[in-house]
């Protein structure tokens, strides 16, 4: 293997913003910040969610934010600060570089994604299942 996971993170982490629990914490009543989580639905249902998260699983990212795609959602059109996570950092942080690679220039990575969030006694909420 030519590169592996830890250097793609490492050098996305390079050319990223990253912010602290702290300051993303912050941010969390201000209208122009949105927090994407990225993680599995899986994990959304078991660990609960930052309370207004919006849920982008990462395997979607490139198509829900590309407004040329068919599966483009209105949410990354909008003029916001997007800040990402996953569990650990490691998703998100790769995700952050791409979309900003893409084009999206106010994006940011929470440091230590959802697990640093809950370790700091951050908000946390059950996960609640929309009907469809």
């Amino acid at each position: 293997m030519k590169k592996g996971y830890k250097a793609l993170i490492d050098e996305a982490s390079a050319e990223i913003t990253t912010l602290s629990v702290d300051a993303v914490r912050a941010r969390l009543d201000d209208p122009k910040v949105q927090l994407v989580d990225l993680r599995d639905p899986r994990e959304v249902e078991r660990e609960g969610v930052i309370p207004g998260a919006f849920h982008a699983p990462r395997g979607m990212l490139e198509f829900w934010v590309d407004p040329e795609s068919p599966y483009f959602k209105p949410i990354f059109g909008e003029d916001r600060e997007f800040i990402f996570f996953c569990a650990a950092g490691w998703r998100s942080a790769l995700a952050t570089k791409t979309v900003q690679d893409m084009g999206m220039t106010n994006v940011a990575d929470l440091a230590g994604g959802f697990s640093a969030w809950k370790a700091a006694g951050a908000p946390v909420a059950d996960y609640v299942k929309k009907p469809r």
